[in-house]
């Protein structure tokens, strides 16, 4: 019994160094966004449920995991969805991950997250918070049961200050959507003003199932999106835009953010040249890379 590493996989167009990935919940995340990839997996869709053995499981699973290389909480679920605040799974395996030293990558939507920054200050943690949009009604529509963002950016902002460093993830960008410049560009100031250090981008890679959601949830802009990936393609059970319509987006939101002085990087994209940094910020929660390499 051991920690379960992170599954990479370049057909995908991963980029992530080696990791481990702990879902402190199953079923369907009860944010319940119109996006969700995990729902294409069996273990991730019903109810939301807390993962009660994984209390008593997590000492054996951590002292027998002896490579110290971060442990992302979570890859499919958000480790801080209301349940959490009940259960405290979470918390509870954090404070055994600490105990034995290990780095975090917490990645969630939730500003519960400041809760456990007592935890995060005893081992290496960063923090990345997903905002989507600057706009409260874009992601009502979204990410109907998910903090609003001025919450989520009043969470990294709490943490920043303590001197942890936070990411942000500014995914999925969905055509017509979210990919207003403007609007994107006052999200990125907004962003630096509180002290990230890193925006992390990705266009959309719907799952089957996601067109019939966009239709309900956006009917006036339901052809736009559908006919945007027309000509594209399904990698691994995900629909991409066609490459040059992503290298489009992401080559216009590259320069804003790079404007703002803050590390820039793609999530599964194809364009690792355009990375400053690694894609999902755990370049803040590990040794030097040279160090890293040795391990």
């Amino acid at each position: 019994m051991q920690l379960p590493h992170f599954n990479t996989s370049t057909k995908g167009f991963c980029t992530c160094l080696p990791k481990y990935n702990l879902n402190t919940y199953l079923g369907r995340c009860a944010h319940n966004c119109i996006y969700c990839y995990a729902t294409k997996f069996p273990n991730f869709n019903g109810p939301p449920t807390p993962r009660t053995k994984l209390t008593e499981q997590i000492e054996a699973m951590t002292k027998n995991t002896k490579s110290k290389l971060p442990v992302m909480i979570s890859d499919c679920t958000d480790p801080y969805q209301p349940l959490e605040a009940k259960h405290q799974i979470t918390r509870k395996c954090i404070q055994t991950l600490v105990k034995h030293g290990f780095p975090l990558l917490i990645v969630t939507k939730s500003n519960l997250v400041t809760r456990d920054i007592d935890l995060f200050q005893k081992t290496k943690t960063v923090v990345s918070i997903t905002i989507t949009t600057y706009s409260k009604d874009t992601a009502k529509r979204i990410e109907p049961n998910a903090p609003a963002p001025e919450k989520r950016i009043m969470a990294l902002q709490k943490i920043a200050a303590t001197g942890l460093p936070v990411t942000a993830r500014i995914d999925p960008i969905i055509p017509y959507v979210n990919d207003n410049l403007e609007e994107f560009e006052t999200l990125i100031s907004s962003l630096e003003a509180i002290g990230i250090k890193q925006v992390t981008v990705s266009t959309v890679k719907p799952v089957r199932g996601f067109f019939t959601k966009i239709k309900q949830v956006f009917p006036e802009k339901h052809e736009k999106i559908a006919k945007a990936y027309e000509d594209g393609e399904w990698i691994m059970g995900y629909k991409y835009l066609a490459r040059e319509k992503r290298k489009a987006i992401i080559s216009k939101l590259r320069p804003i953010v790079l404007k703002y002085g803050l590390e820039f990087a793609t999530c599964r994209e194809d364009f690792p040249e355009y990375n400053t940094t690694i894609c999902d910020g755990t370049a803040y929660c590990r040794n030097i890379l040279t160090k890293y390499l040795k391990q």
